[in-house]
């Protein structure tokens, strides 16, 4: 089984951005041990020489189509969505099914600091610490049964909230997958807030996956059913547009998308006149998971 991190954090436990910015400092005058308490080669790989973006980079600019197709449109319109009460349906293939309070998920859950790399499919890049605990321990708490082989996401579907919703900009409510490892996997997080306070409506509150070596789409947002099965689900934008939008959808820059490269790209922060960067196989976690597709032809299976 893979290694556990050490520390441990609520979304109480506030860090303003800029004494956050100035302990990463510190750390990284320490031999770039990461964050304190964090333990292991992966934690170190997940959190080391990562320079955070900004609060404001980070929540006003987004995908978030339920509010609109623009970039700045999740920031000014999320302020709508009702975000409590809020309950996850876990079924499928689990062996205590159910409704659960979003409060009683986060009493039974240990939430962690993760400092992670962000790739949009669309060729931009940032880095979020990101605030949230390990998918894996939400499934092993509902019981993840033997024959089960992949995990379905489901968006909430409110659009007199949700405006974007009334339009079919795609097959409404937002659904996602992953592979049955790539879930348990100890970098697949389910997000509950970014430097340390509650994660806003725009990027997804109150809860969404991450999954950082996948492009930013994956990372299903305001999740309110998950789903164990033993079949592929249906994942929205490979239903809308299948010749461009593969099921993995891991981050590669080998594998174009149709319409442009995905061999660089535009860190947001970085102003008008920034260069792009290289982008990284796995978005800089192929140590990590690239283990997970051996064998397996990415371009194929992209």
């Amino acid at each position: 089984m893979a290694h556990r991190w050490k520390n441990t954090l609520t979304d109480r436990d506030v860090t303003e951005e800029s004494v956050y910015l100035n302990r990463r400092q510190i750390m990284a005058g320490l031999g770039g041990l990461g964050l304190a308490g964090i333990a292991g080669t992966t934690a170190r790989a997940a959190s080391e020489d990562l320079e955070p973006n900004s609060w404001e980079d980070i929540t006003s600019y987004n995908n978030f189509y339920e509010f609109g197709t623009g970039k700045d449109d999740p920031a000014r319109n999320a302020h709508a969505l009702t975000t409590s009460p809020w309950t996850v349906k876990i079924d499928g293939m689990v062996d205590k099914p159910g409704d659960y309070a979003f409060e009683d998920i986060m009493k039974a859950m240990t939430v962690e600091e993760r400092i992670y790399r962000f790739r949009c499919v669309e060729a931009w890049s940032m880095v979020v610490p990101w605030n949230g605990f390990e998918l894996a321990d939400l499934l092993n708490m509902a019981g993840v049964q033997s024959g089960a082989k992949y995990v379905a996401f489901e968006t909430l579907y409110r659009p007199e909230e949700m405006f974007g919703q009334k339009y079919p900009v795609l097959d409404w409510p937002y659904v996602e997958g992953l592979r049955l490892d790539e879930a348990m996997h100890p970098l697949t997080i389910m997000a509950t807030g970014i430097y340390g306070r509650e994660i806003p409506n725009q990027n997804g509150a109150p809860l969404r996956l991450v999954v950082p070596w996948k492009y930013g789409f994956k990372s299903i947002k305001s999740v309110v059913r998950i789903s164990l099965t033993d079949k592929e689900p249906p994942v929205s934008w490979n239903v809308a547009i299948p010749r461009e939008y593969g099921f993995y959808s891991n981050v590669n820059p080998t594998v174009d998308h149709p319409r442009w490269s995905q061999a660089t790209e535009r860190k947001i922060g970085g102003g008008l006149f920034a260069r792009r960067q290289p982008t990284l196989m796995f978005n800089g976690y192929e140590q990590e998971v690239a283990s997970l597709y051996d064998g397996m032809d990415l371009k194929k299976f992209f």
